[in-house]
Formats: C-alpha cells, structure tokens, sequence
C-alpha cells in the first residue's frame, strides 16, 4: 500500500505531528491532488484544537483547512475543506470546488493571504449592498484579517476606510496600506468613543473582528453621533475575539437605518462562494493583495504550531 506524510490531530491538546499514513484513493467524482502549500490560520489552529464548528468529532484526523494544490493536468487551484483535512502530500478534493490558480502564481502567498482576506471580500461582495465610493470602518483593524479588510475595502472602491484597533505601531502603518483616518481603542471609553464618532459617524459599513463590550461602545458612539439617521449602516459581526454576544437597545435599532448581519461560512451559499473566491484568487495571484509567509516544511509542523505570527505575517506549511 503507498504510504504519504501527513499532520495528524491525535488530541485536542497537542500540536499536530508527522504521521505516514496510507495515500488516498479517489472515489468516483473525485479528484487525487498534490498539496503544494497549507496557511496555519487561527481557525486552522481551532479547528486541530476542537474549539471550531467543524473540528473533527473523532481522532486521529489530518490537520488542516484550505490548501493550494497541483491537479492531475498541472495546473493549480485553491481548496477549502473544513472538516477533511489538507495537510498531507496527497488529498482527495471534489474537482467542482477547486478554485482556478492562475500560471504564475506563489503557492506560498496565495496560502497565507487568502484565510485573512475572504472575510471582508465576501462580506462586501455577497452581505451587504456595498458600492464603490462608500465609507467603511474596519472595527478591530490590527489583526491581519482586519488589516487585510482595509487592503480589500480599498481594492474594491471604497471612497474611505477607517481603521479602528488597540495596537498604536500597527494602525500607524495602516495608511500606508489605505487607511484614509485611524482610531485607537484604548481603555479610556470616552475617548475612545469620541474619536470613533468624530471619525465614523457616517460610515456606510462597519466591518466588525471584535464584537463584545468594544462593539457595544462602537455602536452607541457611532449610532449616537450619526447627522443622517435614515442613511443606512450595515455592522457586520465576522470576528468574536472580544467576546461573543453584546446588549443592544431597542431605540438604537428603532431610531437609525441599522442593520446587523454577520458573514461567514453558513450565510454565503456556495456558489456565490465560489464565485467571490475565484475573482479573490485572481485578485491576490495579480499583487492586488498580499500576507508574507513565513515558511515551515512539513517535517516543522510542530514548530509551525508553535509559531507566533507577526503583524502581516503567516505561517504556511510547504509541502
């Protein structure tokens, strides 16, 4: 029987290790690929540690998330399968849902950059009525799918981004990369809601990485300090790291154009995913976009798990 290197999840308490395990068959309408490059994402990382909604019920199970990958005719392509597995030599995709590549293209940066840019791509492109001249507040702006979100607002017309984050070194370099205005979240409450009202009372979207009592202040200072009540704002939830519910009140809602609506896999239907993905894929592969790599082979994913990224940096895994 062939045998292939993998990264196995053995348990929810340990990083993935190196396994040789059998190589794949294809069944009927599937597809046998090589896998050339894996982003070690922060969902990646939950999902090998079982704190992810598609995390594996049982183990062992292959690590890994998306994967960019060399098909059977040579050409390259872009796969997501949340739940499977991707960080093996070899791996069994449905050919329909591999995105196209184009010639050219870096396996590695493509790998890094995609995970942190679908998220505002897709919710600008399929959740809201986005248009290009818009305004849009980037809520949570330091990470690198927040940073990444003012790159793609700006990729896709936005008229102005504001950048809102805790991490002063990172926002000042984000008008480099298209922020028009920036604001510090910092513990002083009230100053912090008064520079996001100066700032953003008049956003047209907010794309929100942080939700929780930093969302809850947001809202009040930004709703509260609109001119223009009846023009709408769409706040889109698509991050939890400050926590996973808010309280709202009823007037806010009552007494704006307010919409709140969130992004991610389970509200985008997939064709329109795969449509987004494809238009993400070629936008990245022409330097529209990009997230540095940090490299680890396969025979480091150890090392890779342990990995700390900075700023604007990811690890990938090449195979």
């Amino acid at each position: 029987m062939p045998m292939m290197n993998a990264a196995l999840v053995e348990s929810y308490d340990e990083p993935p290790h190196l396994r040789s395990i059998p190589a794949p068959d294809a069944a009927p309408g599937q597809e046998v690929v090589d896998v050339l490059a894996v982003g070690v994402h922060p969902a990646t990382r939950g999902i090998a540690a079982g704190k992810h909604y598609t995390s594996p019920r049982t183990l062992p199970a292959l690590a890994g998330a998306d994967a960019v990958v060399r098909r059977a005719d040579g050409s390259l392509g872009y796969v997501m399968v949340m739940g499977a597995g991707t960080l093996a030599e070899r791996i069994v995709v449905d050919p329909a849902a591999a995105i196209p590549v184009p010639a050219g293209a870096a396996p590695a940066l493509l790998a890094a950059t995609m995970n942190p840019a679908m998220s505002s791509w897709c919710a600008l492109r399929t959740r809201v009525p986005f248009q290009a001249g818009q305004s849009v507040l980037v809520h949570g702006a330091t990470g690198n799918a927040g940073s990444m979100a003012v790159k793609v607002a700006k990729h896709l017309g936005a008229g102005r981004v504001i950048a809102a984050g805790r991490n002063r070194t990172r926002l000042d370099e984000l008008p480099a990369e298209g922020a028009d205005d920036i604001v510090q979240l910092t513990p002083d409450q009230d100053a912090t809601a008064a520079s996001l009202a100066e700032a953003a009372a008049e956003v047209d979207v907010v794309l929100d990485y942080i939700w929780g009592p930093a969302t809850e202040l947001a809202m009040r200072a930004v709703l509260g300090a609109r001119t223009q009540h009846t023009r709408l704002l769409d706040w889109v939830q698509i991050g939890g790291v400050g926590g996973d519910s808010i309280t709202l009140s009823g007037h806010a809602l009552r007494s704006n154009a307010f919409r709140i609506l969130g992004s991610g896999f389970g509200s985008v239907d997939m064709q329109s995913m795969q449509r987004e993905l494809t238009e993400l894929v070629a936008a990245i592969a022409a330097g529209g976009m990009a997230v540095h790599p940090r490299p680890f082979p396969l025979d480091q994913v150890e090392a890779a798990w342990a990995h700390q990224d900075a700023p604007g940096e990811r690890t990938v895994i090449l195979l």
